[in-house]
């Protein structure tokens, strides 16, 4: 009955519109052939055994029961692990429609809950357009990156987020602009992150949190040639027959030219190769194979990036090896000490953390308590300047493991007693010189592997961990437990 012209005309006709292609009864039916499912996902990816269980549990679940209000699942872990590639994999494992909302810098609430009709441009929120795009009501939905939500005065996204998280309540979820209560209950919800301390305490609290570790360079080698070859072939506009990589080629790209805990930047050196070998063979059609072998990588890539770290040559005084724990997976870490004419004062260079320079504060008070058992004079502390430095300069460096190597260290220096280079450990020393449990043992223990160490040293509180342990890694070095400094001065020096 209102004029054509009319506003009000135009509003209430969007309303309809979006009311009637929101899906609130279609659904697709779930691949349920589990043995199927699994081959998908192996098929997708290497490795990931956590999270390709969970998948497989649900289905078995869901199977018995006949419905189920779908787990918030919630991927973690360092950029280019395959979290949102697996999230793409598990909807194709059970034939699910596949959306992906990406929730990096929102920081308006609107944008999930939607906005009230009576505003100009009101819209339907992220979650309810997804639901439209799909067109069925139990697709999986990727929310990518939820610890990069930003909270302003236009709201916290990451609160109004808790209603659609939660199998509580998501069935009677309300969008401001829908105002009709809709069910996402059927929906399976995978959320992204890198950082599980950007997430607040609420929302995480809903999330079934799966971990996806740093990959090894034995899986980063299958990646490459079950997947990232095949693929840039292909982006590349080459044929399999017109190029290969040779496996030295792969190690060589993973030491010299990448440093990360995922496979991202492996692809980028793999897609620059390539595309060398694409120019080739367009300037000289006779060229119809190319072997790329680390002379080519090295040719095509150009000078080395990194050097991996390396293990110390020879048998040193006040040199010991740590274990490190980066954003990029592990590395090894000397520590340096020595000491020279002073007043009794402590140097600590290499831009270590606050936590570090306690560690060594605590590492150097130990060994002046226990100077004698160690067989060290003890006037040698008043009258010298001791000086512990952690190259290389210029990174920074902070975390609680580093306290047995620097005990150990100086104990070396004072003592001149010299420590084998082929012994690594970790662990966090206390002023009565107890080892404490350390985080990261796998990257940690991967990266003395990398370097050529032959043993490590770890608290005995991280025994469990050992066991998690990839098989190459166990295979190749030789792991002791340490309950204090005592037991692992007798492993270092080999004495009582």
């Amino acid at each position: 009955m209102m004029p054509q012209g009319s506003l009000e005309a135009a509003l209430i006709l969007s309303y309809l519109d979006v009311i009637m292609s929101i899906p609130w009864w279609q659904k697709t039916e779930d691949n349920e052939d589990l043995k199927n499912v699994e081959d998908i996902l192996n098929e997708d990816h290497y490795g990931l055994d956590t999270p390709k269980k969970r998948i497989v549990e649900y289905l078995a679940v869901k199977k018995l029961t006949g419905n189920l209000k779908s787990p918030i699942l919630c991927f973690y872990g360092p950029p280019g692990t395959g979290k949102t590639s697996l999230g793409k994999s598990i909807a194709r494992a059970l034939g699910r429609k596949f959306f992906k909302c990406s929730l990096g810098g929102i920081s308006d609430e609107a944008e999930i809950r939607g906005h009230r009709r009576t505003y100009v441009g009101s819209l339907p929120g992220r979650i309810i357009q997804g639901m439209r795009k799909v067109g069925v009501s139990n697709p999986v939905f990727l929310l990518d990156e939820v610890d990069k939500l930003a909270s302003s005065y236009k709201g916290d996204p990451a609160s109004a987020l808790l209603e659609v998280l939660d199998p509580e309540q998501n069935f009677i979820f309300n969008d401001n602009y829908v105002e009709e209560p809709y069910d996402l209950s059927d929906v399976l919800f995978i959320c992204t992150a890198n950082y599980l301390e950007n997430i607040p305490g609420p929302l995480r609290d809903r999330l079934e949190l799966i971990q996806l570790n740093s990959y090894t360079e034995i899986e980063k080698k299958h990646i490459a040639f079950e997947h990232l070859i095949k693929k840039q072939i292909e982006l590349n506009g080459l044929k399999e027959e017109n190029v290969s990589f040779t496996e030295k080629a792969i190690e060589y790209i993973l030491h010299y030219y990448t440093r990360e805990a995922g496979v991202r930047d492996l692809e980028r050196k793999i897609a620059s190769c390539l595309r060398k070998v694409a120019v080739a063979i367009v300037k000289d059609p006779k060229i119809t194979h190319v072997e790329i072998d680390e002379k080519k990588v090295r040719e095509y890539l150009g000078v080395e990036i990194f050097d991996y770290s390396k293990k110390e040559k020879q048998k040193q005084i006040g040199v010991i090896t740590g274990l490190a724990y980066t954003e990029f997976g592990g590395d090894i870490l000397p520590i340096e000490v020595t000491y020279f004419k002073g007043k009794g004062g402590l140097v600590l260079t290499g831009k270590l953390g606050d936590v570090m320079k306690e560690s060594a504060t605590i590492a150097l008070d130990y060994v002046k308590a226990n100077a004698e058992k160690y067989k060290i004079d003890p006037s040698i502390f008043a009258e010298n300047d001791i000086h512990i430095h952690v190259p290389e300069g210029a990174v920074p460096k902070d975390g609680p493991s580093a306290g047995v190597a620097m005990t150990l260290a100086i104990i070396s220096a004072l003592a001149k007693e010299p420590v084998s280079p082929d012994i690594a450990l970790t662990g966090e020393v206390t002023l009565r010189g107890n080892a404490l449990p350390i985080g990261g043992l796998r990257e940690k223990s991967l990266a003395a592997t990398r370097s050529g160490i032959k043993e490590i040293i770890v608290p005995k509180d991280n025994k469990k961990d050992v066991s998690e342990l990839p098989k190459e890694v166990k295979k190749a070095l030789k792991i002791h437990y340490m309950s204090n400094v005592e037991d692992a001065y007798k492993i270092v020096f080999g004495r009582e």
